[in-house]
Protein backbone atom coordinates (compact mmCIF):
# COMPACT_ATOMS: atom_id res chain seq x y z
CA UNK A 1 0.00 0.00 0.00
CA UNK A 2 1.23 3.49 -0.85
CA UNK A 3 2.28 5.47 2.21
CA UNK A 4 1.49 9.10 1.37
CA UNK A 5 3.36 10.32 4.44
CA UNK A 6 6.65 9.24 2.88
CA UNK A 7 8.04 11.40 0.06
CA UNK A 8 8.95 9.52 -3.14
CA UNK A 9 12.68 9.01 -3.70
CA UNK A 10 14.55 11.70 -5.63
CA UNK A 11 16.49 10.49 -8.63
CA UNK A 12 19.55 12.41 -9.80
CA UNK A 13 19.06 14.22 -13.09
CA UNK A 14 21.08 12.79 -15.94
CA UNK A 15 23.05 15.09 -18.19
CA UNK A 16 20.81 17.40 -20.18
CA UNK A 17 21.85 18.63 -23.59
CA UNK A 18 20.01 21.32 -25.51
CA UNK A 19 18.96 20.32 -29.03
CA UNK A 20 21.56 21.52 -31.50
CA UNK A 21 20.54 24.48 -33.62
CA UNK A 22 21.29 24.66 -37.32
CA UNK A 23 22.91 28.01 -38.02
CA UNK A 24 22.94 29.68 -41.43
CA UNK A 25 24.28 33.00 -42.68
CA UNK A 26 21.74 34.92 -44.72
CA UNK A 27 22.94 36.86 -47.80
CA UNK A 28 22.63 40.19 -45.97
CA UNK A 29 24.72 39.08 -42.99
CA UNK A 30 21.99 38.04 -40.54
CA UNK A 31 22.34 34.72 -38.74
CA UNK A 32 19.45 32.26 -38.89
CA UNK A 33 19.18 29.78 -35.99
CA UNK A 34 16.81 26.87 -36.55
CA UNK A 35 15.53 24.44 -33.89
CA UNK A 36 13.30 21.65 -35.18
CA UNK A 37 10.39 20.03 -33.35
CA UNK A 38 7.33 18.63 -35.10
CA UNK A 39 5.28 17.88 -31.96
CA UNK A 40 2.81 20.60 -32.95
CA UNK A 41 2.23 22.41 -36.28
CA UNK A 42 3.40 25.75 -34.85
CA UNK A 43 6.30 28.03 -35.66
CA UNK A 44 7.86 30.89 -33.73
CA UNK A 45 9.93 33.39 -35.65
CA UNK A 46 11.96 35.95 -33.67
CA UNK A 47 14.14 38.68 -35.11
CA UNK A 48 16.32 40.30 -32.46
CA UNK A 49 17.85 43.69 -33.23
CA UNK A 50 20.48 45.66 -31.32
CA UNK A 51 17.87 48.26 -30.53
CA UNK A 52 17.18 48.04 -26.81
CA UNK A 53 17.50 50.66 -24.10
CA UNK A 54 21.29 50.26 -24.18
CA UNK A 55 21.39 51.95 -27.60
CA UNK A 56 19.02 54.83 -26.81
CA UNK A 57 20.26 58.11 -28.33
CA UNK A 58 17.80 59.83 -25.97
CA UNK A 59 15.51 58.35 -23.29
CA UNK A 60 12.37 56.83 -24.79
CA UNK A 61 13.44 56.62 -28.43
CA UNK A 62 14.05 52.86 -28.47
CA UNK A 63 10.80 52.18 -26.60
CA UNK A 64 8.70 54.27 -28.98
CA UNK A 65 10.39 52.78 -32.04
CA UNK A 66 9.58 49.23 -30.97
CA UNK A 67 5.98 50.02 -30.08
CA UNK A 68 5.39 52.03 -33.27
CA UNK A 69 6.65 49.31 -35.59
CA UNK A 70 3.16 47.81 -35.98
CA UNK A 71 1.31 51.14 -36.25
CA UNK A 72 1.44 51.31 -40.04
CA UNK A 73 3.59 50.67 -43.10
CA UNK A 74 3.69 52.09 -46.63
CA UNK A 75 0.87 49.79 -47.76
CA UNK A 76 -0.97 48.89 -44.54
CA UNK A 77 -2.54 50.75 -41.64
CA UNK A 78 -2.26 49.48 -38.09
CA UNK A 79 -5.78 48.08 -38.38
CA UNK A 80 -4.93 46.25 -41.58
CA UNK A 81 -1.82 44.74 -40.00
CA UNK A 82 -3.82 43.55 -37.01
CA UNK A 83 -6.62 42.16 -39.19
CA UNK A 84 -4.24 40.22 -41.40
CA UNK A 85 -2.45 38.70 -38.41
CA UNK A 86 -5.79 37.80 -36.79
CA UNK A 87 -7.12 36.27 -40.05
CA UNK A 88 -4.42 33.62 -39.86
CA UNK A 89 -4.83 33.08 -36.13
CA UNK A 90 -1.32 34.38 -35.56
CA UNK A 91 0.39 36.76 -33.14
CA UNK A 92 2.84 39.53 -34.07
CA UNK A 93 4.45 41.94 -31.60
CA UNK A 94 7.61 43.91 -31.03
CA UNK A 95 9.08 44.30 -27.55
CA UNK A 96 11.95 46.50 -26.41
CA UNK A 97 14.29 45.17 -23.76
CA UNK A 98 17.40 46.46 -22.05
CA UNK A 99 19.68 45.21 -24.83
CA UNK A 100 17.55 44.00 -27.75
CA UNK A 101 14.30 44.75 -29.47
CA UNK A 102 12.58 41.61 -30.70
CA UNK A 103 9.90 41.19 -33.37
CA UNK A 104 8.06 37.92 -32.68
CA UNK A 105 5.63 36.00 -34.88
CA UNK A 106 3.69 32.92 -33.72
CA UNK A 107 1.71 31.11 -36.42
CA UNK A 108 0.72 27.74 -37.77
CA UNK A 109 3.57 26.43 -39.88
CA UNK A 110 1.43 26.35 -43.00
CA UNK A 111 0.76 30.10 -42.74
CA UNK A 112 4.37 31.29 -42.55
CA UNK A 113 4.54 31.81 -46.30
CA UNK A 114 1.52 34.16 -46.17
CA UNK A 115 2.70 36.13 -43.16
CA UNK A 116 6.41 36.51 -43.85
CA UNK A 117 5.97 39.33 -46.43
CA UNK A 118 4.04 41.26 -43.75
CA UNK A 119 6.87 40.74 -41.27
CA UNK A 120 9.39 41.97 -43.84
CA UNK A 121 7.32 45.07 -44.56
CA UNK A 122 7.00 45.88 -40.87
CA UNK A 123 10.79 45.76 -40.59
CA UNK A 124 11.72 47.80 -43.67
CA UNK A 125 8.78 50.11 -44.29
CA UNK A 126 7.17 51.42 -41.08
CA UNK A 127 5.78 54.93 -41.45
CA UNK A 128 5.48 55.95 -37.79
CA UNK A 129 2.27 57.94 -38.36
CA UNK A 130 2.10 61.14 -36.30
CA UNK A 131 -1.41 60.63 -34.89
CA UNK A 132 -0.64 57.12 -33.62
CA UNK A 133 2.66 58.35 -32.19
CA UNK A 134 0.96 61.03 -30.10
CA UNK A 135 -1.64 58.54 -28.88
CA UNK A 136 1.09 56.09 -27.91
CA UNK A 137 2.97 58.79 -26.01
CA UNK A 138 -0.18 59.72 -24.11
CA UNK A 139 -1.01 56.10 -23.24
CA UNK A 140 2.54 55.38 -22.12
CA UNK A 141 2.71 58.49 -19.92
CA UNK A 142 -0.65 57.64 -18.34
CA UNK A 143 0.52 54.08 -17.67
CA UNK A 144 3.73 55.28 -16.03
CA UNK A 145 1.77 57.74 -13.88
CA UNK A 146 -0.36 54.85 -12.66
CA UNK A 147 2.71 52.67 -12.04
CA UNK A 148 4.40 55.46 -10.09
CA UNK A 149 1.61 55.30 -7.56
CA UNK A 150 2.92 51.84 -6.63
CA UNK A 151 5.72 51.48 -4.12
CA UNK A 152 7.11 48.47 -6.00
CA UNK A 153 7.65 50.52 -9.18
CA UNK A 154 9.21 53.42 -7.29
CA UNK A 155 11.57 51.14 -5.37
CA UNK A 156 12.73 49.34 -8.52
CA UNK A 157 13.20 52.63 -10.38
CA UNK A 158 15.34 54.19 -7.63
CA UNK A 159 17.25 50.94 -7.13
CA UNK A 160 18.31 50.91 -10.80
CA UNK A 161 19.38 54.56 -10.57
CA UNK A 162 21.44 54.02 -7.44
CA UNK A 163 22.90 50.74 -8.66
CA UNK A 164 24.06 51.77 -12.13
CA UNK A 165 23.95 55.54 -11.97
CA UNK A 166 21.24 57.91 -13.24
CA UNK A 167 22.98 58.41 -16.61
CA UNK A 168 23.71 54.74 -17.30
CA UNK A 169 21.40 53.05 -19.86
CA UNK A 170 20.25 50.54 -17.23
CA UNK A 171 19.68 53.26 -14.64
CA UNK A 172 18.00 56.09 -16.55
CA UNK A 173 14.51 56.72 -15.20
CA UNK A 174 11.47 57.54 -17.32
CA UNK A 175 11.26 61.30 -17.90
CA UNK A 176 7.80 62.41 -18.95
CA UNK A 177 8.92 65.74 -20.40
CA UNK A 178 11.67 64.37 -22.66
CA UNK A 179 9.51 61.41 -23.62
CA UNK A 180 6.72 63.70 -24.80
CA UNK A 181 9.21 65.72 -26.87
CA UNK A 182 10.53 62.69 -28.78
CA UNK A 183 9.97 63.37 -32.48
CA UNK A 184 8.94 61.15 -35.33
CA UNK A 185 12.23 62.07 -37.04
CA UNK A 186 14.24 60.76 -34.08
CA UNK A 187 12.31 57.49 -34.14
CA UNK A 188 12.75 57.09 -37.91
CA UNK A 189 16.49 57.75 -37.60
CA UNK A 190 16.84 55.20 -34.80
CA UNK A 191 14.93 52.64 -36.85
CA UNK A 192 17.14 53.22 -39.87
CA UNK A 193 20.34 52.80 -37.89
CA UNK A 194 19.42 49.98 -35.50
CA UNK A 195 16.78 47.80 -37.16
CA UNK A 196 19.38 46.39 -39.51
CA UNK A 197 19.13 42.73 -40.47
CA UNK A 198 22.89 42.63 -41.05
CA UNK A 199 23.47 42.62 -37.29
CA UNK A 200 20.29 40.80 -36.25
CA UNK A 201 19.84 37.29 -34.92
CA UNK A 202 16.92 35.36 -36.44
CA UNK A 203 15.49 32.41 -34.50
CA UNK A 204 13.09 29.97 -36.18
CA UNK A 205 11.78 27.13 -34.04
CA UNK A 206 8.97 24.61 -34.08
CA UNK A 207 7.61 22.56 -36.96
CA UNK A 208 10.19 23.90 -39.41
CA UNK A 209 10.76 22.35 -42.83
CA UNK A 210 13.45 23.00 -45.43
CA UNK A 211 10.93 25.05 -47.40
CA UNK A 212 10.47 27.34 -44.39
CA UNK A 213 14.23 27.84 -44.14
CA UNK A 214 14.42 28.62 -47.84
CA UNK A 215 11.56 31.07 -47.46
CA UNK A 216 13.36 32.92 -44.67
CA UNK A 217 16.51 33.11 -46.75
CA UNK A 218 14.61 34.42 -49.77
CA UNK A 219 12.44 37.00 -48.01
CA UNK A 220 14.51 38.21 -45.07
CA UNK A 221 17.89 37.42 -46.59
CA UNK A 222 17.15 39.62 -49.59
CA UNK A 223 16.66 42.74 -47.46
CA UNK A 224 19.84 44.75 -47.84
CA UNK A 225 21.17 46.46 -44.76
CA UNK A 226 24.36 47.90 -43.36
CA UNK A 227 25.82 46.96 -39.97
CA UNK A 228 25.00 49.64 -37.42
CA UNK A 229 27.75 51.19 -35.35
CA UNK A 230 27.76 49.88 -31.78
CA UNK A 231 27.83 52.35 -28.91
CA UNK A 232 29.45 51.50 -25.60
CA UNK A 233 28.56 53.86 -22.75
CA UNK A 234 31.09 54.20 -19.97
CA UNK A 235 30.51 51.55 -17.30
CA UNK A 236 31.04 53.72 -14.25
CA UNK A 237 28.90 52.10 -11.59
CA UNK A 238 28.58 53.86 -8.23
CA UNK A 239 30.97 52.23 -5.76
CA UNK A 240 28.43 52.71 -2.97
CA UNK A 241 25.33 54.69 -2.11
CA UNK A 242 23.66 55.49 1.21
CA UNK A 243 20.32 53.82 1.95
CA UNK A 244 17.63 55.63 -0.04
CA UNK A 245 13.98 56.23 0.75
CA UNK A 246 11.21 57.20 -1.66
CA UNK A 247 8.42 58.79 0.36
CA UNK A 248 4.90 57.54 -0.38
CA UNK A 249 2.93 59.15 2.48
CA UNK A 250 -0.42 57.42 2.08
CA UNK A 251 0.89 53.91 1.45
CA UNK A 252 0.18 51.12 3.92
CA UNK A 253 3.13 49.12 2.64
CA UNK A 254 6.80 49.59 1.83
CA UNK A 255 8.69 48.00 -1.05
CA UNK A 256 12.31 47.01 -0.50
CA UNK A 257 15.05 46.50 -3.07
CA UNK A 258 18.50 45.47 -1.85
CA UNK A 259 21.33 44.28 -4.09
CA UNK A 260 24.56 44.96 -5.91
CA UNK A 261 26.33 44.68 -9.26
CA UNK A 262 27.06 40.98 -9.79
CA UNK A 263 29.67 38.91 -11.65
CA UNK A 264 28.70 38.03 -15.23
CA UNK A 265 27.72 34.51 -16.27
CA UNK A 266 31.26 34.12 -17.64
CA UNK A 267 32.72 34.29 -14.14
CA UNK A 268 34.25 30.97 -12.99
CA UNK A 269 32.06 30.99 -9.85
CA UNK A 270 28.81 31.76 -11.69
CA UNK A 271 27.14 28.36 -11.18
CA UNK A 272 28.09 28.16 -7.52
CA UNK A 273 26.82 31.71 -6.98
CA UNK A 274 23.46 30.69 -8.44
CA UNK A 275 23.21 27.94 -5.81
CA UNK A 276 24.06 30.44 -3.07
CA UNK A 277 21.35 32.87 -4.18
CA UNK A 278 18.85 30.04 -4.51
CA UNK A 279 19.50 29.13 -0.87
CA UNK A 280 19.08 32.77 0.13
CA UNK A 281 15.84 33.56 -1.68
CA UNK A 282 15.39 31.68 -4.94
CA UNK A 283 12.55 29.29 -4.13
CA UNK A 284 9.58 28.94 -1.79
CA UNK A 285 11.57 27.14 0.90
CA UNK A 286 14.45 29.63 0.87
CA UNK A 287 16.01 31.32 3.91
CA UNK A 288 14.31 34.65 3.24
CA UNK A 289 10.88 33.07 2.72
CA UNK A 290 11.12 31.06 5.94
CA UNK A 291 12.24 34.05 7.95
CA UNK A 292 10.43 37.09 6.49
CA UNK A 293 7.19 35.34 5.47
CA UNK A 294 6.70 32.24 7.61
CA UNK A 295 8.37 33.20 10.89
CA UNK A 296 7.80 36.98 10.99
CA UNK A 297 4.73 37.35 8.77
CA UNK A 298 6.06 40.60 7.28
CA UNK A 299 5.19 39.73 3.66
CA UNK A 300 3.39 37.36 1.30
CA UNK A 301 6.56 36.84 -0.71
CA UNK A 302 10.23 37.75 -0.96
CA UNK A 303 12.81 36.79 -3.55
CA UNK A 304 16.50 37.01 -4.37
CA UNK A 305 17.51 36.70 -8.00
CA UNK A 306 20.35 37.38 -10.42
CA UNK A 307 19.50 39.50 -13.46
CA UNK A 308 22.04 38.85 -16.22
CA UNK A 309 22.17 41.32 -19.10
CA UNK A 310 24.50 41.69 -22.04
CA UNK A 311 26.49 44.55 -20.55
CA UNK A 312 26.14 44.07 -16.78
CA UNK A 313 24.44 41.86 -14.20
CA UNK A 314 23.09 42.44 -10.74
CA UNK A 315 21.65 40.74 -7.68
CA UNK A 316 18.37 42.02 -6.27
CA UNK A 317 16.42 41.08 -3.15
CA UNK A 318 12.84 42.33 -3.40
CA UNK A 319 9.73 42.29 -1.26
CA UNK A 320 6.65 44.29 -0.26
CA UNK A 321 6.05 44.52 3.50
CA UNK A 322 3.63 46.14 5.90
CA UNK A 323 4.95 49.69 6.37
CA UNK A 324 5.31 49.32 10.14
CA UNK A 325 7.60 46.32 9.55
CA UNK A 326 9.99 48.07 7.16
CA UNK A 327 12.98 48.47 9.45
CA UNK A 328 12.52 45.03 10.98
CA UNK A 329 12.35 43.41 7.54
CA UNK A 330 15.56 45.16 6.42
CA UNK A 331 17.29 44.00 9.60
CA UNK A 332 16.17 40.39 9.04
CA UNK A 333 17.35 40.43 5.41
CA UNK A 334 20.79 41.57 6.58
CA UNK A 335 20.74 38.90 9.28
CA UNK A 336 20.23 36.21 6.63
CA UNK A 337 23.12 37.61 4.59
CA UNK A 338 25.38 37.44 7.63
CA UNK A 339 24.20 33.91 8.54
CA UNK A 340 25.37 32.65 5.16
CA UNK A 341 28.80 34.15 5.88
CA UNK A 342 29.10 32.64 9.36
CA UNK A 343 27.27 29.29 9.28
CA UNK A 344 27.77 26.27 7.04
CA UNK A 345 24.63 25.39 5.06
CA UNK A 346 23.35 22.02 6.37
CA UNK A 347 23.84 19.14 3.93
CA UNK A 348 20.11 18.32 3.76
CA UNK A 349 19.17 21.91 2.91
CA UNK A 350 21.87 22.15 0.27
CA UNK A 351 20.79 18.87 -1.33
CA UNK A 352 17.18 20.09 -1.43
CA UNK A 353 18.28 23.22 -3.28
CA UNK A 354 20.39 21.19 -5.72
CA UNK A 355 17.44 18.89 -6.47
CA UNK A 356 15.14 21.87 -6.93
CA UNK A 357 17.53 23.61 -9.33
CA UNK A 358 18.08 20.50 -11.44
CA UNK A 359 14.38 19.70 -11.58
CA UNK A 360 13.40 23.25 -12.43
CA UNK A 361 15.99 23.35 -15.21
CA UNK A 362 14.64 20.13 -16.73
CA UNK A 363 11.08 21.46 -16.46
CA UNK A 364 12.09 24.60 -18.37
CA UNK A 365 13.02 22.51 -21.41
CA UNK A 366 9.54 21.06 -21.94
CA UNK A 367 8.83 22.77 -25.28
CA UNK A 368 10.92 23.79 -28.26
CA UNK A 369 10.14 27.44 -27.48
CA UNK A 370 11.62 27.06 -23.99
CA UNK A 371 14.62 25.27 -25.46
CA UNK A 372 15.08 28.14 -27.89
CA UNK A 373 14.91 30.64 -25.03
CA UNK A 374 17.80 28.84 -23.32
CA UNK A 375 19.71 28.76 -26.59
CA UNK A 376 19.17 32.50 -27.09
CA UNK A 377 20.92 33.14 -23.79
CA UNK A 378 24.00 31.40 -25.17
CA UNK A 379 23.94 33.63 -28.24
CA UNK A 380 23.13 37.00 -26.64
CA UNK A 381 25.41 36.57 -23.61
CA UNK A 382 28.16 34.89 -25.68
CA UNK A 383 28.25 31.86 -23.40
CA UNK A 384 30.09 28.64 -24.26
CA UNK A 385 27.99 25.86 -25.76
CA UNK A 386 28.78 23.75 -22.67
CA UNK A 387 27.27 26.34 -20.30
CA UNK A 388 24.18 24.35 -19.31
CA UNK A 389 26.03 21.04 -19.09
CA UNK A 390 28.57 22.73 -16.83
CA UNK A 391 25.71 24.22 -14.81
CA UNK A 392 24.27 20.81 -13.92
CA UNK A 393 27.70 19.32 -13.21
CA UNK A 394 28.86 22.17 -10.97
CA UNK A 395 25.69 22.58 -8.91
CA UNK A 396 25.71 18.85 -8.17
CA UNK A 397 29.27 19.01 -6.81
CA UNK A 398 29.38 22.32 -4.93
CA UNK A 399 29.85 22.00 -1.17
CA UNK A 400 28.85 24.16 1.77
CA UNK A 401 32.37 25.40 2.50
CA UNK A 402 32.64 26.82 -1.03
CA UNK A 403 29.34 28.62 -0.60
CA UNK A 404 30.44 29.99 2.77
CA UNK A 405 33.53 31.49 1.13
CA UNK A 406 31.45 33.01 -1.70
CA UNK A 407 28.98 34.51 0.78
CA UNK A 408 31.85 36.16 2.63
CA UNK A 409 33.00 37.64 -0.66
CA UNK A 410 29.73 38.70 -2.29
CA UNK A 411 27.00 39.04 0.36
CA UNK A 412 28.45 41.72 2.62
CA UNK A 413 25.51 43.94 3.70
CA UNK A 414 27.69 47.07 3.58
CA UNK A 415 28.34 46.46 -0.13
CA UNK A 416 24.64 46.40 -0.97
CA UNK A 417 22.56 49.18 -2.51
CA UNK A 418 19.48 49.63 -0.31
CA UNK A 419 16.19 51.27 -1.31
CA UNK A 420 12.82 51.47 0.43
CA UNK A 421 9.67 53.08 -0.96
CA UNK A 422 6.89 53.80 1.50
CA UNK A 423 5.76 56.25 4.18
CA UNK A 424 8.67 58.15 5.75
CA UNK A 425 7.02 58.11 9.15
CA UNK A 426 7.52 54.36 9.33
CA UNK A 427 11.19 54.35 8.37
CA UNK A 428 14.43 55.77 9.62
CA UNK A 429 17.24 54.51 7.39
CA UNK A 430 20.69 54.81 8.85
Amino acid sequence: MLDRQVAPPVQPLASVTLPAADVFSLPNGARLHVLHNDAQPIIRLEIAFRAGKWYDPAPGVSLLTARMLLEGTRTRTARQIADEVAFYGASLECEQGFDRATLTLYCLSRHLEKLLPLVAEVIIAPTFPAVELELLKTRTIQNVRVERQKTSYLASERFAQNLYGPEHPYGIAFNESSFRQTTREAIAAFHESHYQLATSEVFLCGNVSSSHQNLIQEVLGSINSEPSAETTPALLFPQSAPPAHVNVPDSSQSSLRIGRVWPSLHHPDTHHLQVLIKVLGGYFGSRLMKNIREDKGFTYGIYASISPRENASHLVIGTDVNAISTEAAIAEIKRELVRLQEEIIPAEELQTVKNYMAGKFANELGTVFEQCDKYKNLIFLKLPHTYYTDFLAQISKVDSSTLLHLAQQYLLPEKMIEVAAGPTAMLQLK
